[in-house]
């Protein structure tokens, strides 16, 4: 079992024998240097997440620009999910062969610049190619993140800043509702200037480039000891003010895996966890991509103008910030398995209910938010899972591999909404949300038979040693 040395005075590690990097950004705790991580890949969460959910909010307007049947509509979305499971595919194998840091800055300037010249569009085809473009950045920028709050932060803490910092993509598709909502409502012609927005991000990537700095675990897992032990000092420099002379020599690293890469996800040691981590995201994001693509549409079935279909959208992507900063608090205490269980079943009672619910405006927000804050909060508890179910040497390729896979489930379900909703029509449209109860089921039983090691309390280089 890793030993704890949190509260150790200042150059203590100076003097012990052996050390591991677990052992040392334990003994930080939640310092200025977390906050740090947290807000610069905050932002780049936040970006990410607007340049995705933009599309929801000026459907209707590309729809009428470039006409097409729903079934195409609901590909619009779909189109970026094509690009998300190429970028993610290819961000794990570079994240873990080049660095964090090099493939997270070039995937936020991949993904800004392709959106310039959605601006200009001319038809269906050219939009389409340059969101699947743009898709490859964005899939790519996710797992890197998700990668590097597991690798910055403590061990007690580690899926509360995981999941919250999933939060902030969150935000970001509240603000693409805000924004979308702002730029329709004052001319439904202005939709291209959504896409001109989505091009700042390109300055962040350029700021981050000379901001962001690598992780220790992933330095220490290619044997630079020196360098992970220099960035053991620069961490503690941020967080206590102070310099330890760690020596390179005494850090314990890991033993390294025999097999990594995408082949030792499915090896006999992994099968049944990626089994599990795989199922349940694509359950979770099947939910979420589908029912958010076409949120103001089906709210529009209910009865409400576009204004208010919009707004109640946004609402039900405002509850799941909520859900993301809960989520991992909550798994702390009651453990991984236990609480992704419980929230899938939840995301069932939350489905049905927009099913059954109709009518009034307030009637129908409080459904809006209890589905948003449900499914997020479901998908959501498997993001740990995904980072702590694999060693440093291809945690990135388990993290990018799994969301990939789930992002399947993202381009396939708002086409799916969009079939369904031809069938059913506007006025039936609700028989969506319960068919949508189907994954929510098939998420809750692959936790239980597939999650089997619960890793809550356990540092990063302990999981890997029991590994």
């Amino acid at each position: 079992m890793a030993r704890s040395f949190a509260g150790l005075r200042p150059g203590a590690y100076a003097t012990m024998k052996k050390f591991t990097i677990s052992e040392v950004m334990d003994s930080f705790g939640v310092s200025k240097f977390t906050w740090k991580i947290f807000f610069l890949l905050g932002a780049a969460m936040v970006f990410d997440g607007y340049d995705y959910q933009i599309v929801a909010y000026t459907m209707t307007q590309i729809k009428a620009s470039f006409p097409m049947s729903d079934a195409l509509a609901g590909s619009l979305s779909a189109w970026s999910m094509l690009g998300m499971i190429c970028g993610g595919v290819m961000s794990g194998l570079l994240s873990d062969k080049l660095g964090r840091k090099k493939t997270l800055t070039f995937a936020i300037l991949l993904y800004s610049l392709l959106n310039l010249p959605l601006y200009w569009s001319s038809s269906f085809a050219m939009f389409a190619i340059f969101r699947v473009a743009a898709g490859i950045g964005l899939g790519a920028c996710i797992p890197v993140v998700t990668t590097m709050f597991s690798e910055s932060t403590p061990t007690n803490k580690r899926a509360w800043f995981i999941t919250f910092g999933m939060a902030w993509m969150v935000v970001g598709w509240t603000v693409a509702g805000i924004i979308g909502s702002a730029v329709v409502n004052s001319n439904p012609d202005n939709w291209r200037m959504c896409y001109l927005i989505a091009f700042l991000p390109f300055i962040y990537g350029i700021f981050l480039l000379f901001r962001m700095r690598e992780s220790p675990y992933w330095l220490a897992s290619k044997g630079r000891k020196a360098e992970a032990v220099e960035e053991l000092r620069r961490i503690e420099k941020a967080a206590r003010g102070t310099v330890s002379d760690y020596d390179p020599n005494n850090l314990v690293v890991p033993e390294a895996p025999k097999r990594t890469g995408p082949a030792a996800l499915f090896s006999k040691k992994y099968i049944r966890v990626t089994a599990g981590v795989w199922l349940t995201y694509f359950c979770g994001c099947f939910l979420i991509y589908g029912l958010n693509a076409w949120g103001p549409t089906l709210m529009q079935d209910k009865g409400f103008q576009l204004s208010s279909a919009n707004w109640l959208a946004t609402a039900k992507d405002a509850a799941s910030v909520l859900a993301n900063i809960s989520v991992g608090f909550v798994a702390e205490i009651v453990g991984r398995k236990k609480n992704l269980v419980a929230a899938f079943f939840v995301a069932a009672v939350a489905v049905f209910a927009m099913f059954l619910v109709g009518g009034s405006f307030g009637m129908v927000l409080a459904a809006n938010i209890f589905l948003g804050f449900a499914l997020n909060y479901a998908n959501t508890c498997v993001q740990p899972l995904m980072a702590e179910a694999y060693p440093t040497e291809f945690r990135n390729t388990g993290v990018a591999w799994c969301q990939a896979f789930g992002r399947i489930a993202g381009m396939v379900s708002p086409v799916l909404v969009g079939v369904l909703h031809g069938r059913f029509g506007a006025a039936n449209s609700g028989r969506i949300y319960l068919l949508y109860t189907i994954p929510c089921v098939i998420g809750a039983l692959a936790g239980i038979f597939f999650i089997t090691r619960e890793t809550k309390g356990k540092s990063l280089d302990q999981l890997a040693n029991e590994n």
